[in-house]
């Protein structure tokens, strides 16, 4: 039987955990040729390859940084090599510093802007470039945006400025069909989130929507598989936020 992304390619950003591994997992269950981004984790990346690989689908691992152009530029032409093209991308790597801004260091400026930004900016780049027509972009922002968390000044500032980056993306892409959206998930119950935040605050978020309960990675994944498929053809420029009603 067919499914909706036989014969597409994606390109996934952070895709070895958290968010961007269940982006992975439902791109591959809906037919898509996945190219892993990822800069750290060597073995959860080449894990996701395997199991793709035992369910019949197909993957491929490439380690960058993507607070670097060059290293932008590496993960977008590896792909290029391993797929033949490229079809939908998805924005997910991203870093959070948190820190109130009196003690905010130069370094985590910096390092914040430099993938949160940056990178994502020249992936957009590469995609402009690189993309067949009715191509996707999604990028992964935050409800922090709509909110004012201390000690998430920058964080909350990087992914401002994704939001706009998609808005102007879907203006001068629109021409070739290629639409490009934001998904701002709010709280999501990743490995991540677990071990490092304190749980009265797991406790308090789990409240602060009528769900009770925190984001599942697949539930982000799962809007990301609405917004890359066929349905989603007249959306563009838009910013879906995924907060379980929080806000």
């Amino acid at each position: 039987m067919e499914k909706p992304l036989d014969g597409k390619v994606a390109v996934v950003t952070g895709g070895s955990r958290g968010v961007g591994r269940g982006i992975v997992a439902r791109l591959l269950h809906d037919g898509a040729v996945v190219v892993i981004g990822f800069r750290e984790s060597v073995d959860l990346a080449h894990e996701m390859v395997a199991r793709a690989e035992a369910g019949e689908g197909r993957a491929h691992a490439v380690q960058s940084d993507l607070s670097r152009l060059d290293g932008v530029r590496r993960l977008f032409a590896r792909a290029e090599e391993l797929t033949g093209g490229l079809d939908i991308l998805v924005n997910n790597a991203a870093v959070m510093h948190r820190a109130k801004f009196a003690d905010t260091t130069e370094d985590a400026f910096d390092s914040t802007i430099s993938l949160n930004v940056k990178g994502v900016f020249f992936a957009i780049q590469q995609a402009a470039h690189r993309m067949r027509e009715g191509g996707r972009i999604v990028n992964i922002s935050s409800a922090a945006t709509a909110l004012a968390h201390p000690s998430q000044a920058v964080y909350s500032a990087s992914k401002a400025a994704v939001d706009q980056l998609t808005r102007v993306a879907a203006k001068e892409l629109a021409g070739r069909g290629i639409t490009v959206n934001t998904v701002s998930p709010g709280a999501v119950e990743t490995e991540e989130v677990s071990a490092s935040v304190r749980p009265e605050v797991l406790r308090q978020w789990r409240r602060s929507n009528g769900f009770g309960r925190l984001a599942q990675p697949q539930d982000i994944a799962d809007v990301v598989g609405f917004l890359v498929g066929p349905d989603a053809r007249w959306l563009t420029g838009q910013n879906l936020l995924a907060s379980g009603g929080t806000l």
